[in-house]
């Protein structure tokens, strides 16, 4: 059974999980490497792509980290 959120996730979760999918297309990366680098589960980072999934300010360093970006560059422009 799937389990329902309290609320809903905010437009801004979606677009961030959009930026993230473009810097690693741009870059000619694979989820997979990201998720690696940024040392966790590829499925959590399809989740943060896709905006189905909130992520804690750490998370996004390590993400930005594994990109090779500063994480002001994933939030500018929100």
């Amino acid at each position: 059974m799937k389990r329902e959120r309290k609320s809903e996730i905010p437009e801004v979760v979606k677009e961030l999980g959009i930026k993230i999918k473009d810097v690693i297309n741009s870059n000619d990366l694979k989820p997979r490497e990201v998720a690696h680098d940024a040392e966790m589960d590829v499925e959590n980072l399809r989740k943060y792509i896709k905006g189905l999934q909130e992520m804690k300010v750490s998370t996004l360093f390590k993400i930005a980290q594994a990109l090779k970006i500063h994480p002001s560059e994933l939030i500018k422009d929100l």
